[in-house]
């Protein structure tokens, strides 16, 4: 990684717990954070990956903190993302929320509550920004933690497979629920074959095209959407261009669904990495729910036509994105292979703190997470 060299750190043992400074971060600390994100998780991140997530979302700025040991690098982290949110479509409710993010600690500094301290600041700063609410998707290693710090948990999020070929691509990711289900590929490709027959009746009554950016369409789809769901994140043409097209990967494609001449949904898909065959069912949205089976419908072959043979989604526990998934054929992970939704409240008296208290009756999908891209 290009940048300047990092600051020497101390020694865990020399360092007092009341030495350690939370500070908060602008855009000329991301390469300090790129450095410690890297330390501390499989997937990797640059600075200009974390200047994409952090700085240059159109609805603002990143909440960001970090604890430092004296004359040291950060050695701990905390992010929290604006998203704009609304309740049931009533427009009143329209405001910024917080999405947690990139919460972690290097492995040689853990277990000294220094997690506390980040997230009462982040909290803090949100409430002062006039943030109603905050909300994340914890693993079950630190889910309990944010419990222990007064947020309350309001759902479960589960990963969700369908196979596209029975190879061994599939029967690797399929042994991830067990060594039964790697051998029962074939019959999980059957499954999901029936269930895709739904998809393509469906399909029948639109057409499609890869996009290379959303149209400003999309806006007025969200809000016919919006009135249907509790809680759901706005999607609009600047929001979602920022988030699957001006990416610093450039791993999504976006296609569109057509009724005629009048856009009726899309798709996003993650296309599979070098020498991986799963790919990922990131966002969809539709007129009704006929044009979200379609759009999932062209999701699939799209992936299909990339070299996928598994594609994965993630949906909250009893949602509806849940039995849309079901309906298309997706195969259910184990129960305990899951996330935790959590919820923080910083305004009792907003509407959008009381919708969102069950997370299965949000829209929520992948391309909702803070990740820039799944797996």
């Amino acid at each position: 990684m290009i940048g300047a060299p990092m600051s020497p750190t101390p020694q865990p043992s020399d360092v007092r717990d009341e030495q350690i400074v939370v500070s908060a971060c602008g855009p000329e600390q991301r390469l300090e954070q790129a450095r410690l994100f890297n330390q501390c998780f499989k997937k990797s991140v640059d600075e200009a990956a974390l200047a994409w997530r952090y700085d240059q979302a159109p609805q603002g700025a990143s909440i960001s903190f970090v604890a430092r040991p004296p004359g040291g690098e950060a050695i701990s982290g905390y992010a929290c993302s604006p998203r704009r949110a609304i309740a049931r479509g009533d427009e009143s409710t329209l405001a910024a929320v917080g999405e947690t993010g990139d919460v972690m600690t290097h492995p040689d500094w853990r277990r000294r509550g220094f997690f506390s301290q980040l997230d009462h600041a982040a909290t803090a700063e949100a409430k002062q920004r006039g943030w109603p609410l905050c909300f994340g998707l914890p693993n079950r290693k630190s889910a309990h933690i944010f419990l222990e710090l007064g947020w309350s948990e309001i759902g479960t999020v589960r990963a969700w497979t369908f196979v596209l070929a029975s190879d061994a691509q599939s029967r690797a990711v399929r042994a991830k629920e067990g060594r039964l289900k790697s051998w029962l590929t074939p019959l999980d490709a059957r499954a999901c074959a029936r269930g895709r027959t739904r998809l393509d009746a469906a399909r029948t009554s639109f057409r499609h095209a890869v996009i290379d950016r959303f149209p400003d369409e999309v806006a007025e789809l969200s809000r016919a959407v919006e009135a249907r769901f509790a809680f759901m994140l706005r999607r609009d043409a600047d929001y979602l261009n920022w988030r699957f097209v001006r990416t610093p990967l450039r791993m999504h494609r976006v296609i569109g669904i057509y009724e005629g001449s009048k856009f009726a949904g899309y798709a996003v898909v993650q296309l599979p990495r070098k020498d991986s065959g799963v790919g990922y069912l990131v966002d969809a949205l539709g007129r009704d729910d006929h044009a979200v089976l379609a759009a999932i419908g062209e999701g699939l072959d799209e992936l299909e036509r990339a070299g996928a043979s598994v594609v994965e989604a993630t949906a909250i526990d009893g949602s509806w994105w849940n039995t849309r998934l079901v309906e298309g054929g997706f195969l259910a992970p184990k129960e305990e292979h899951h996330l935790t939704v959590i919820l923080h409240v910083n305004d009792e008296r907003h509407a959008l703190c009381a919708a969102a208290r069950d997370a299965s009756a949000w829209y929520f999908t992948d391309g909702d997470r803070d990740d820039e891209t799944m797996g």
